[in-house]
């Protein structure tokens, strides 16, 4: 359900090879090529047998668009898709996979706010010297999210020296024919791909690794505690189809009907939260929870991005009297910041959507300060802020 994810689209139909993974393609092709060029005689009948395979499993190889596109029902409404990685990490092995320090590894967007959850938890728990990241390249095609030292805050895959992310997925499972999202949390043991959903992700960060925690404030910090499960579960629900999903079928749709209607949820949503918000410093009270850090990389994205780029612009975050301070307030905790790149964001966005952005040109701004005064220290945190 949550990740940032890409379809892959030809120009023609296809049928994807599910036997023949796109690092053995790849190794074929350089084979291939090296043969030809020192004349080896087996070169003629290497060839042959790729193309036999490909032909046996009816692939068609076709032009492909650097255009990514989303998934859209006959109504033209934004579909999201389940994740397919739902393994658990546990702090005692139980599930079969052992919290331990540096066995996890994360493949994260800087510019998706479903992987940014991820990175968010890691830094308030403490976490960054136990579970490492690699960050993908901003700019995201047909053929999905990939890995670059070429650009600001980019990084190779250092763990299993893939060029594309899809080549990740399958390593964990040769087969896999879905959908390649972020974030993903490897398992640098079992080489393979423990869980790809940003919901999970951030419960395992929250509880199963305390005993990695750097601090002990850190290792106290509950997002998710017993006393408020059902308040923030209930949060999460309407957050999620309203807002967080709610900007992607906004600025997804290809009707004016579906538009209409997911514009007007998103800021019926906008509106319950500030509300909300008038009454207490977080969303389901005096204390920061995981639906917090959920909805907060929703909108620290919403005025640079979805107000322009979705038409999401019946109000700005800065319009909303709570929303504006709520949203200062929680960039402010220390550490937050250092887990927002704007640059990615916009880049991300307004480059890898062609269909919205044709011309790819990327917007001077808008000028925001999220480090003025927010005016909510009247109410308790458990937090400490500087």
């Amino acid at each position: 359900m949550h990740g940032c994810t890409v379809r892959v689209y030809k120009s023609h139909m296809f049928h994807t090879v599910k036997s023949i993974t796109y690092c053995t393609m790849r190794y074929f092709c350089k084979q291939l090529l090296l043969n030809t060029r020192t004349g080896t005689k087996r070169t003629l009948t290497q060839l042959t047998n790729v193309s036999s395979a490909l032909k046996r499993r009816n692939m068609v190889v076709s032009r492909t668009t650097t255009e990514c596109k989303a998934t859209l029902s006959s109504k033209g409404d934004y579909v999201r898709s389940k994740s397919a990685f739902r393994d658990w990490i546990t702090a005692d092995g139980s599930s079969g996979y052992k919290a331990e320090s540096g066995r996890y590894h994360l493949y994260v967007s800087l510019a998706c706010p479903w992987a940014h959850r991820a990175l968010v938890v890691r830094k308030l728990k403490g976490l960054e010297h136990a579970i490492s990241y690699d960050v993908v390249d901003w700019f995201l095609d047909v053929e999905g999210w990939s890995f670059t030292d070429k650009k600001p805050a980019c990084t190779l895959d250092t763990v299993n020296r893939c060029s594309q992310l899809r080549e990740v997925y399958h390593i964990a499972n040769p087969d896999y024919d879905g959908r390649v999202t972020v974030p993903v949390v490897w398992d640098k043991e079992k080489k393979t791909i423990v869980n790809n959903e940003s919901s999970e992700v951030i419960r395992m960060l929250n509880s199963e690794f305390n005993a990695y925690s750097a601090a002990e404030e850190q290792r106290k910090l509950d997002l998710y505690p017993e006393n408020l499960r059902k308040d923030i579960d209930g949060v999460n629900e309407w957050i999620y189809s309203m807002i967080n999903n709610g900007v992607y079928r906004s600025g997804f749709a290809t009707t004016q009907e579906a538009y209409d209607v997911a514009v007007r949820e998103l800021f019926q949503g906008l509106n319950k939260v500030d509300e909300i918000l008038s009454k207490s410093r977080y969303l389901t009270g005096s204390e920061l929870t995981e639906a917090d850090i959920r909805l907060f990389t929703t909108l620290i994205r919403f005025d640079l991005v979805y107000v322009g780029h979705f038409k999401c612009n019946k109000m700005r975050i800065v319009d909303f009297p709570n929303i504006w301070g709520y949203l200062r307030d929680l960039y402010q905790i220390p550490g937050v910041a250092d887990t927002v790149n704007f640059e990615h964001i916009t880049k991300h966005y307004m480059t890898s959507h062609a269909m919205i952005n044709p011309t790819r040109i990327v917007s001077i701004g808008p000028d925001i300060d999220f480090t003025t005064p927010h005016g909510r220290e009247s109410h308790v945190r458990n937090l400490k802020q500087t």
